[in-house]
This record gives structure tokens, sequence and C-alpha cells, in this order.
């Protein structure tokens, strides 16, 4: 995106992810169906198709959510974020399915603006029992697709990584919505116990994931205290070959990398989204490859090669009787290094 407009295009292993996806969709929504239709024979096949992609939509959302703090957990699970926005994008359409059904079934058949409907046809929000749950839904609904809509890297890219940042964060908003939207809707005249127990369970695992993956990256932030211009890291032997060893210095994470008998420091933080460099290694080409979406800077440089203009932070370091000292200060984004020698 940084060199120039393009139109969206999919590849090989983006059709395929969105292959599997939608294969699995509708795999649910058969059996869902199916076995509704058996056991529950009094329901209508309309109740049925909305309870189905209101599921979905939530299972969906779920997946979406724990994807995250599994990748920080473990980086075998990092297939699974590389195109996670289409996964996303899918939630978002499997749940406007299911509102769209919805509000037909509920709001069209009236005199009334089916979406004014929504807003003013139950006002009792002081009541636990008679809560109009579905205003939760809709708002949920809303952010999904404004993050659906911004999800592709041109939105990224002009309105620039903190502001895309923010703005997606807000999915754990629509979730909390959905979760009030399911357990003041539905719930109240639930009396099978399913739904309940795996919507609690799945927001013990979202929640459980969470504090987890926030546990061990909290170890990261454990900053070198040191009044030294020069901070001793690590050890070169701490460091595997084409990969880096992660520290906190003056409240920044650095990527440590040692490669061909140098050593190179930039800034831990991808410029895309975040990623985390110092879990990528540095390949035959020479440049550091971020796990997340594969955007690549060279070590020296903390600079994509050209076309590409994103830029990193970049370090001072120096080797000493087998440590490596960085500089607590990063260089402007971008900066040339040379690499200290480990001899």
């Amino acid at each position: 995106m940084s060199e120039k407009y393009v139109a969206i295009s999919w590849n090989r292993q983006k059709k395929i992810y969105d292959a599997i996806v939608w294969s699995g969709v509708a795999v649910y929504l058969l059996l869902f169906i199916g076995l509704g239709a058996v056991l529950q024979p009094n329901a209508t096949i309309e109740t049925l198709f909305i309870r189905g992609f209101g599921t979905c939509a939530i299972l969906l959302l779920h997946i979406v959510l724990i994807i995250g703090p599994l990748c920080r957990i473990s980086p075998k699970f990092l297939p699974l974020l590389y195109n996670r926005r289409h996964l996303g994008v899918t939630t978002f359409l499997v749940g406007a399915v299911h509102g769209g059904l919805a509000t037909f079934q509920f709001h069209a058949l009236g005199t009334v603006n089916p979406f004014v409907s929504i807003l003013v046809s139950n006002t009792r929000y002081r009541s636990i029992a008679d809560f109009p749950f579905q205003i939760l839904g809709l708002i949920a609904l809303i952010i999904l697709f404004l993050m659906a809509v911004t999800s592709h890297d041109f939105w990224l890219n002009n309105l620039t990584a903190p502001v895309w940042k923010t703005l997606h964060t807000f999915v754990y908003f629509a979730y909390a919505l959905l979760i009030g939207h399911v357990a003041l809707g539905i719930l109240q005249a639930e009396t099978n116990p399913t739904l309940t127990i795996a919507l609690g369970f799945g927001l013990i695992l979202v929640l459980g994931l969470q504090v987890i993956a926030a546990f061990k990256e909290s170890r990261l932030d454990k900053e070198i205290e040191s009044n030294d211009e020069f901070i001793e890291a690590c050890s070169i032997d701490e460091i595997p070959e084409k990969r880096a060893c992660i520290r906190t210095i003056s409240g920044e994470r650095v990527a440590i990398f040692k490669y061909g008998g140098k050593v190179s420091a930039v800034s831990n933080v991808c410029q895309h989204q975040n990623g985390p460099l110092g879990e990528g290694k540095i390949g035959d080409d020479g440049c550091i490859t971020c796990p997340w979406h594969g955007f690549q800077y060279k070590p020296e440089t903390g600079a994509s090669p050209p076309p590409f203009t994103e830029k990193v932070p970049t370090f001072n370091v120096k080797v000493a009787a087998g440590k490596v000292f960085v500089h607590r200060k990063p260089n402007k984004a971008g900066t040339r290094v040379e690499p200290a020698n480990i001899d």
C-alpha cells in the first residue's frame, strides 16, 4: 500500500482461507437448521434461519477474538492470523443476514418504518426482563460494519495505524453488546440450558486466553534498569541465528537480531498492524519478515526494501565480552546503523 493503490485481489492462500470459512458456515447452518427442525418441530423455518445465522455469527466472533491471544501464546496459530480480517468480514455478513431476517420478521409487516420500529417499539430500558435487546444487536452490527468496510490496507494506510487500531479495538465493545443482546433476548425465554452454557463457556474462553496472553507478554515489558548510555540487553548466546531476542529499553520493546556474525537492533513494532518483528526472522533476502502479515524491513536501516516505504526506528548496538549493549535512545525511523560484529 505504501507503493501505490491497486485493485483488491485474492491470492491462492486467501481463496483457500475463504473457501474453508464459507464451507464451515454452510455446514454449520445446514446442521443447525436440520437438527432444529427435528428437535423443535413447532419452530418455523424463519425462526430456524434467524437463530442459525445469529448463533453462527456469535461463534465466528468468538473465533476472531481468540485468534489474537492464541498467536501471542504460541506462534503455531499464526496461519490463522494472516487472513483474520476475512473472518471478521464474514462475521459481519452472517450477522447482517441474521439482523435482516429478524427485522423483516418482527418489524417489516407494520405501518412504521422497520428501522424506526426497532428504535421506538420497546423503550423499557429499566426492565431486565423486557429490555429492548434488539438495540444492542443493532449497535454491535454497526460496529462490525465499520470494521468490515475499513478492513483493507487502503484504510489502514489513510486513517493511519493508531486511528485504525483504535477503531478495530471496538470489536470488544461489540462483543459485550452481543453478549447482552443474547442474554437479554433469547435466553430470557430459553428453557434448554445448552445455549447459556455455550455462551458462558465462550465468554470464559475469550477472557481466559486474553489474561494468559497478557501475563505472558508482561514478562517482555520488564524494563532493564540502568543509568548507562548503552544498556546490557542480553548475551550473544541468547539470540538464535537469524532471529531475535526481545528486550524492553526506555519503555520500548527492542528486537535484537543476530545474523551472519553481526547484531542489529530495531523497534519490535511493525508499522503495518503493530506486529512483533522480534518474533519474525531474517530470510535469505536479508530482511526481517513480520510474522503477522509478511511486511519486511532491513535490520541495518529499519526500512522496507524499495519500492515500499515503511520504516521503524533503529538502535545503536555494540558487542563486548559476549554481551550485547543497546543504546537507550532510538534513532529516527529508517536511520542506517552499522551492525556490531560479534568478533
